[in-house]
């Protein structure tokens, strides 16, 4: 690195300057230093030159059995590229460890100038690994510079596992229709990875399912890395019939004999809930053709809240008539039962056969239907007119063959 000289303002072996020259002369040096000041501090430094292998937590408590895991960065500062062998030393009988990067083993890294490469050990600890703490040398070596990390696996001092769970609304308010969605964070703030479930007390009947934060895909359970959290989301489902009321149900999250839980509350609101029926269920009857016929028919509100501005309409055949009566009711209460009164005029020229008519209960946030079939016979006298006709035509014809017959 060259050596940066002093800058002299104001003045020249001829004498002074102008005072408009040693200004913009000046104005130009300090924009110079400025640029150059970073890159001067960088290289001067001490410690800062050549590569340096280091990681956040150098001392790791695991258990017989576990996995450890350290996160690595190997720094550049201001050196050419080469190509830096990986090694771990110190490793007891029965243990094993792998270098890891963007996933995978590997055996060497290259960080180029001023950049790092993120690295990752990974260290199974044998089942019967005794208490203590064990040393191991992490290096990175090359041709021209080398980097040494020492770390330790401690056996023994573990920190038992620990859970927390907040909720971010933990009050909603809907129907019984409604799904519940309510957004929590549960966070792992033990030394160790863990295995979380998730579940929920929840009154009889509610339905509970869990998913990630941003996804859609139901589970039971996810890894939550040692220190992490993770955003999850619990939708609840309420029976359909469910009376307005306010229903608290707690969110549990547990692992490892950890529990962690939050309360959160359903507000619903009531909601009716219309159902149209005929005796016994039946939703069909006979009618003949151009006479009126009376069907008895039963509105219910099976739901958990009044069904206010209850209109009865038809969608029937053309020239069909359908009335109701009553044809409009201005509350039905919570398990009221009222009996309808459906008068059905199929068109006069209707033939005999079967014929659907939709039969339709709408009220301020209810409505229901119900397709009623009709059977349609013709009058009887018609019948019998029609038997006269056939009669007259035949005896017409018998009466011609005798007469023309004989000629």
């Amino acid at each position: 690195m060259k050596t940066l000289m002093p800058f002299r303002f104001g003045c020249t072996r001829h004498g002074l300057v102008r005072s408009g020259f040693s200004a913009a002369l000046a104005a130009r040096a300090a924009v110079v230093l400025m640029l150059l000041a970073p890159m001067a501090s960088a290289a001067d430094a001490p410690g800062m030159h050549g590569v340096w292998l280091t990681t956040d937590y150098p001392t790791r408590t695991a258990r017989p059995g576990d996995t450890a895991n350290l996160k690595l960065k190997l720094q550049n500062y201001n050196s050419a590229p080469e190509v830096l062998e990986l090694r771990v030393g110190g490793l007891p009988a029965g243990w094993k460890a792998v270098i890891l990067g963007a996933g995978s083993p590997v055996a060497s890294a290259m960080p180029g100038i001023n950049e790092n490469v993120a690295l990752q050990l990974r260290v199974d600890v044998p089942n019967d690994a005794k208490a203590g703490s064990y040393r191991l040398l992490l290096s990175a070596g090359g041709n021209s510079q080398r980097a040494d990390l020492p770390v330790a696996i401690v056996i023994g001092q573990e920190l038992p596992a620990k859970l927390q769970l907040r909720a971010k609304l933990p009050s909603l308010r809907g129907t019984p229709k409604s799904s519940f969605e309510y957004q929590f964070t549960v966070q792992n703030e033990s030394d160790k990875d863990l295995i979380v479930r998730f579940g929920a007390d929840a009154p009889p009947g509610f339905q509970a399912t869990f998913s990630e934060g941003y996804g859609s895909q139901e589970i039971s359970s996810i890894p939550i890395e040692a220190g992490q959290s993770k955003d999850m989301k619990a939708k609840i489902q309420p029976p359909e019939n469910t009376p307005a009321n306010d229903y608290p149900v707690r969110i549990n999250a547990n692992a490892e004999g950890t529990e962690a839980g939050a309360e959160v509350t359903l507000q619903i609101s009531g909601q009716p809930t219309l159902r149209l029926s005929g005796p016994e269920g039946r939703l069909s009857g006979e009618a003949q053709a151009g006479s009126e016929t009376q069907f008895l028919l039963t509105l219910a509100n099976e739901g958990s809240a009044p069904a206010s501005n209850v209109e009865l309409t038809a969608n029937a055949p053309a020239q069909w008539k359908v009335e109701f009566n009553p044809k409009l009711m201005p509350q039905i209460a919570p398990g009221q039962k009222i009996e309808i009164s459906a008068l059905v005029t199929p068109s006069s020229k209707a033939v005999s056969g079967d014929y659907m008519a939709t039969l339709r209960a709408s009220g301020n946030g209810a409505s229901t239907s119900a397709e009623f079939r009709v059977t349609v016979t013709t009058s009887t006298l018609w019948g019998i007119l029609g038997i006269l006709i056939i009669a007259i035509a035949l005896m017409v014809a018998v009466g011609a063959v005798s007469r023309f017959g004989r000629r």
